[in-house]
């Protein structure tokens, strides 16, 4: 199992992608679709939020299938997110 200081910084990196990626679609188009791009920061934001949150609950018993949960939905959360920022393009 990994340690809780490797979770936290693989959610923070992967997070921190998205918001990078919705500031440079920003920057490239600075008259299109600025509010669906801080929404989808804000959706970012509010994800590593709550993975933070289900990080920080301490359990004994099945630890290893809590994190791996934790792991899961970090990846389906970022990819639905990136899926998002690509639609803005079209």
């Amino acid at each position: 199992m990994a340690s809780l200081r490797t979770i936290k910084k693989d959610i923070d990196f992967l997070v921190s992608e998205v918001i990078s990626d919705c500031w440079v679609f920003m920057y490239i188009n600075p008259d299109q679709k600025a509010e669906e791009a801080v929404a989808i920061i804000n959706d970012a934001v509010t994800l590593r939020n709550e993975l933070f949150e289900r990080v920080n609950i301490r359990q004994k018993e099945n630890a290893k299938k809590h994190f791996k949960s934790i792991n899961q939905d970090l990846l389906k959360g970022v990819d639905a997110l990136f899926i998002r920022i690509s639609n803005l393009t079209k």
